[in-house]
């Protein structure tokens, strides 16, 4: 938890990490976008809060950012 990740890829909708979780469309973040792990769910997935939200993306699909790729 607390780790900086990317979006590595375009998903094909986002879900958000609410108690009832919604499905939303994948242009609220864009790949590449830097964001921060603030939980770790059950079967790979994570919460991630990026500018314009929180929401649960499989581990897959991020990778860790170094500290100069977070300043972005």
């Amino acid at each position: 938890m607390g780790a900086t990740v990317e979006l590595c890829r375009p998903l094909r909708y986002l879900k958000t990490a609410d108690p009832m979780p919604m499905l939303r469309p994948p242009d609220l973040v864009d790949p590449g976008e830097v964001g921060t792990v603030t939980a770790i769910r059950m079967m790979g997935q994570v919460t991630v809060r990026f500018r314009r939200g929180s929401f649960l993306i499989a581990s897959d699909d991020l990778k860790i950012c170094g500290p100069s790729e977070a300043l972005r």
